[in-house]
């Protein structure tokens, strides 16, 4: 029983999954707090309020969707830049080969070589 539950574990890779939940998780005080401050600098820019949480048009309270909706384009963008600029640099972001894909790469290139 422990090692199916092992072998599940290595074969879905939930321990890399769960520590980027958590890391993720650790990450939106911040992104909320960044847009709170960009909320801020656009209104005093550009003397408006952009702070939606308050409109409410015939009392529905859509407002908030609009905050939501809002935050969630700038936290997209930011990651998009984050993910272009790793990009950028040389980072690599695909996934290793697993065990199967490494042995047929193998037998492959013993094809190939005539072997």
């Amino acid at each position: 029983m422990f090692r199916e539950f092992r072998e599940f574990l290595e074969k879905f890779n939930v321990i890399p999954a769960a520590v980027a939940l958590v890391l993720a998780l650790a990450v939106v005080p911040v992104m909320d707090a960044v847009v709170d401050v960009i909320l801020s600098l656009i209104g005093k820019a550009g003397g408006l309020d952009v702070n939606f949480d308050a409109w409410k048009p015939g009392n529905i309270p859509v407002g908030a969707l609009g905050t939501a909706i809002f935050s969630f384009v700038l936290i997209a963008f930011a990651v998009f830049m984050i993910v272009k600029a790793l990009a950028k640099a040389g980072a690599k972001t695909e996934l290793a080969a697993t065990p199967d894909q490494q042995l047929l790469s193998e037998i492959r290139d013993l094809l190939k070589s005539g072997r």
